[in-house]
């Protein structure tokens, strides 16, 4: 969290060219960390990175949902939500969480509930995109395998969605690019609901990306069994599905 907050306080006044070394910098970050990870939590956040990179320069770049200070995805970017994923992950597994879980979950949506529904009722910008991803946060909390990642997810997006958009590192639109009805704050007062998409994606394709890895590896390394070539560490399979 600390590097994501440098960072952001370094592109309030960085070049593009400087925006290349942070994001130089951050992959870099992101490697060393994956590095302590299992395969499976490796692929995982990948496949957020992919997922949100996708996402980034469709609503970004193309669709104009929100825009960054020189109107291009800045190259920490994408490591970045690979950090992000990281972070809530880590806090959701804590065990601190873990033991605390039954207070905190009704508790995150409890004051994700009364910030989605200030900003709806904001009378100069009403914020129906937060309230829809309230209602997507929800779903995640009640129905996911691995409910204490939102947890993680909300502090840790809601604090970046917060300082970005206070430091103008990136502005939302009023209304969506599509329809142009639908109001957005700026932030969305829920991103986080949104966050939680990437998760599903991370969550339904790790188990197929797994599946091939260790057929890939099957084939390399003869005669070995597939639970031979993928060690998971204590705790990783609840760390692997998130949603």
């Amino acid at each position: 969290m600390a590097w994501i907050v440098a960072v952001l306080a370094a592109d309030r006044v960085a070049t593009p060219n400087q925006q290349l070394l942070l994001g130089l910098g951050t992959w870099v970050l992101l490697a060393a960390l994956l590095a302590f990870q299992s395969v499976a939590v490796r692929i995982q956040t990948l496949v957020v990175v992919a997922f949100a990179t996708v996402v980034e320069y469709s609503f970004s770049t193309g669709l104009h949902a929100y825009d960054y200070r020189l109107l291009h995805v800045p190259a920490y970017v994408p490591p970045g939500h690979g950090l992000v994923y990281l972070a809530a992950a880590t806090f959701g597994a804590a065990a601190w969480t873990q033991r605390h879980q039954r207070i905190l979950l009704p508790a995150t949506a409890m004051v994700a509930g009364v910030v989605a529904v200030h900003g709806l009722l904001n009378p100069t910008r009403p914020d129906v995109l937060g309230a829809f991803w309230f209602v997507c946060l929800i779903g995640f909390i009640i129905w996911g395998r691995a409910k204490t990642l939102y947890i993680g997810a909300y502090i840790v997006v809601t604090f970046l969605e917060v300082l970005g958009t206070h430091w103008k590192v990136w502005t939302w639109a009023p209304v969506d690019p599509v329809f142009h009805h639908i109001g957005i704050g700026n932030p969305p007062s829920v991103a986080a609901g949104g966050y939680g998409w990437f998760d599903l994606a991370a969550v339904t394709l790790t188990p197929l990306l797994l599946v091939a890895w260790m057929r890939l590896r099957a084939k390399v390394h003869r005669g070995s069994s597939p639970n031979e070539l993928l060690p998971l560490s204590p705790g990783t399979e609840a760390a692997t599905v998130p949603a």
